[in-house]
């Protein structure tokens, strides 16, 4: 009984640090000219530029925190707070946010002026990738 506790045990740990080593990638769609860099991006995705239309992610997940970590430096406590004094003060609202990968690659591909995050494995040929955060 132990040895089987041991076993799923290890599994489960082993899964955790496989989507913890997901590759993201930000993308755009894949008729967009523009390609904003990791900085521009950071901007976009905190409101303070306006060039691009972010599609963020609805729940704190795995790829969510690596991209804010990467690209913006910020904790989700760090982005709340944030986006709170922001709100507070009425000088800006979240970004629009989609449920999962899929929603998020349908939202920029159909739109030339987006910038999204996904998991790498899940961008298509509808969307160009800028760059990776492995």
């Amino acid at each position: 009984m132990k040895l089987i506790i041991r076993s799923v045990t290890a599994i489960a740990v082993l899964g955790l640090s496989v989507l913890a080593q997901a590759e993201v990638a930000v993308i755009v769609s894949a008729g967009s000219v523009a390609a904003p860099s990791k900085a521009e991006a950071a901007n976009i995705f905190l409101g303070k530029n306006k060039s691009f239309q972010g599609i963020d992610q609805k729940d704190w997940n795995p790829v969510k925190e690596k991209f804010y970590s990467e690209v913006t430096s910020k904790s989700e406590a760090q982005l709340k707070s944030y986006w709170s004094g922001l709100i507070f003060t009425g000088k800006g609202q979240p970004l629009p946010a989609e449920a999962d990968d899929a929603a998020v690659v349908a939202k920029v591909a159909n739109n030339p002026s987006a910038i999204g995050y996904v998991d790498s494995a899940a961008v298509d040929e509808s969307v160009k990738v800028l760059f990776t955060l492995p």
